[in-house]
């Protein structure tokens, strides 16, 4: 089944020891995990926030682990929403996927990782604890995806893009077929955890801080 952020069907590990209620500038940025991601339009770097979604991100880590993004597409693409991708391949043939995971966007907008422009979050069906391997980028403030959205549950934001965002700008200038699939195929060529390091906290790509609330 095709994992929708909204419509008729909504679409869209272990813990690390963290509260609900930390927030997530409060967490030294050293333990927050980063990926880049090679796409056929460039090159983005997510920083993951396991202190706000730890299952979450243990389950894209894992996928990433696997090389299961790698030939992968963006599948869905709306202007000034979101991008989504992770789950079929240019052939539009659906990947099989591991189990489900629970929805953690309680957790994550307690913590103050939202669905603000810049953010990666899990897609899903109108099952909130349905998300398996796709993901979307906010292409804006998404504040009707946040908890409790409109079935009570919303959609959980897990990472922060760090560098790349005009990548995904650009995703969203181009032409797309019936369904919002891009008519050139966006491919993800690669997704690889990079190196630990002790860098600065991350800006969110629309100026304010990491992980603070509006």
């Amino acid at each position: 089944m095709k994992h929708w952020i909204l419509a008729s069907t909504l679409v869209l590990a272990s813990s690390l020891g963290f509260t609900a209620n930390t927030k997530a500038s409060e967490v030294k940025a050293a333990t927050r995990p980063q990926v880049e991601m090679v796409t056929s339009k460039g090159k983005i770097v997510i920083e993951l926030y396991p202190d706000a979604a730890p299952e979450s991100v243990a389950n894209f880590q894992q996928y990433v682990k696997d090389k299961f993004y790698d030939g992968t597409i963006f599948h869905r693409v709306i202007p000034d929403f979101v991008a989504q991708g992770g789950g079929f391949d240019p052939k539009m043939n659906q990947k099989a996927t591991r189990a489900p995971i629970k929805n953690e966007a309680e957790q994550a907008f307690k913590a103050g990782l939202k669905n603000d422009r810049g953010t990666i979050a899990m897609a899903r069906t109108g099952d909130p604890h349905s998300a398996t391997s796709q993901f979307y980028f906010n292409l804006k403030d998404n504040d009707f995806l946040n908890f409790p959205s409109r079935d009570g549950f919303g959609y959980a934001a897990f990472g922060r893009v760090i560098s790349g965002q005009e990548v995904i700008e650009d995703m969203a200038k181009q032409k797309t077929l019936p369904g919002d699939v891009p008519a050139e195929a966006i491919v993800i060529t690669s997704v690889r955890e990079l190196p630990a390091t002790a860098s600065k906290p991350a800006a969110k790509a629309s100026g304010k801080k990491a992980g603070t609330n509006k």
